[in-house]
C-alpha cells in the first residue's frame, strides 16, 4: 500500500493512511514515514488496533528502543507492563486507575506540562509512538507544539540572545515546579541534571527548533531566577495557538511525533476512569552537547 499523508495544521502534523501497522512496513513505507516525519513533526495512525509487540516491531523501523530506566519512580517490581513500552496510563498493576494520592499517579501528573520525552537524559528520544488503547470519556486530549515555527518567529535579536544557550534538564524540575518534591537518594542521582542546547538544528533538513521543556530548569551561566523567566518567556511563545494543534483521541490511534522539534502535553482527564496509553520510545543516537552530568 501507498503511504499518503494529508496536513491538519498550517505548520505541521499529518494524518497517514495506507499503512496497517499490524503488518511488518517495506523499505519504501519505513523511508516515506521517516520522511513524513521530518516534514510534519509528527504523524497520526487512525484505527491501529494493534499489540504491544505490532507497536515495538514499528518502531524499530526508524531505531532502537530506547531503555525505560530512570523515567519514572515506580519500581520495576511494580510494573504493569512488561512488553518494554512505556505505560503511560493511570493504571495500577490491577489494570485499575491508581489512587489520587498513589506516588506514582502524583509523579506522572507532570506529564500534563508541555515538555519533550527523555530531555533529562544525555542523549535524549528521537520519536515518540504512543497507541489508544483504552481512551478516557472526558478531557485526555495530547496537545503539540511546533518549536520549528516557534523558533522562526522570533526576532532577530533574541535568536542571537539564545543561539549558544545550554540548559539543565531533569525530571526533578518538572515534577518540582508541582510540588513534588519528595525523593530518595538513589532517585536524585537517577534524575541528576544533564545539559542540553536551548536551540537545535534538525539533522535531516537542518531547520532550527526551540529545544523547550519543562524539565529544563537552568541555563548554564545565568541565575536561576534570569533563567526561568527566559525559559517561561519562550514557553508561553512557543505555545501560542498559532504553533499548537490539539488532538483529541479516539480508541487505536497511535500518535508518533518527533521530539527533536516539537514539544507536546496532555490535558487533564477524569482519574476515577481509566486511560490506557501505551508508548514506544525510539532512542537518539546523539548528545545535543558534549558533557557530563550537570554539577
Amino acid at each position: 500500500m501507498t503511504v499518503t499523508i494529508r496536513q491538519l495544521h498550517p505548520h505541521f502534523f499529518g494524518e497517514v493512511s495506507g499503512v496497517d501497522l499490524r503488518e511488518p512496513l517495506t523499505p519504501r513505507q519505513a523511508a516515506d514515514i521517516e520522511a513524513g516525519m521530518d516534514q510534519y513533526g509528527v504523524l497520526l495512525f487512525r484505527d491501529q488496533d494493534i499489540s504491544d509487540e505490532q507497536q515495538l516491531a514499528f518502531a524499530r523501523n526508524f531505531g532502537e528502543r530506547e531503555s525505560a530506566r530512570g523515567g519514572t519512580v515506580t519500581k520495576r517490581e511494580d510494573y504493569r507492563l512488561t512488553s518494554g513500552l512505556n505505560d503511560v496510563s493511570n493504571l495500577g498493576k490491577d489494570d485499575k486507575p491508581l489512587p489520587r494520592d498513589h506516588r506514582t499517579h502524583l509523579f506522572n501528573l507532570g506529564n500534563c506540562l508541555w515538555h519533550s520525552d527523555s530531555s533529562f537524559r544525555p542523549i535524549p528520544a528521537k520519536f515518540s509512538l504512543l497507541s489508544a488503547r483504552v481512551v478516557n470519556p472526558k478531557g485526555g486530549n495530547t496537545e503539540f507544539a511546533d518549536m520549528r515555527a516557534a523558533y522562526d518567529a522570533l526576532d532577530d535579536e533574541t535568536k542571537a540572545e539564545i543561539e549558544d544557550m545550554i540548559c539543565e534538564h531533569s525530571l526533578m524540575y518538572s515534577r518540582g515546579s508541582l510540588g513534588f518534591l519528595d525523593y530518595t537518594e538513589e532517585e536524585k542521582q537517577m534524575f541528576k541534571p544533564v545539559l542540553q542546547r536551548l536551540v537545535r538544528t534538525h539533522p535531516a533538513h537542518r531547520r532550527k527548533s526551540l529545544y523547550l521543556s519543562s524539565h529544563a530548569g537552568a541555563i548554564v551561566g545565568m541565575s536561576v531566577p534570569e533563567a526561568r523567566l527566559l525559559l517561561r518567556d519562550l514557553t508561553e511563545h512557543a505555545t501560542q495557538r498559532e504553533f499548537v494543534y490539539v488532538h483529541k483521541w479516539t480508541l487505536h490511534d497511535l500518535v508518533m511525533w518527533d521530539n527533536r522539534q516539537t514539544m507536546h502535553r496532555v490535558r487533564r482527564y477524569d482519574q476515577s476512569q481509566p486511560r490506557d496509553m501505551r508508548r514506544a520510545t525510539v532512542a537518539g543516537t546523539e548528545p545535543t552537547v558534549a558533557q557530563q552530568a550537570a554539577e
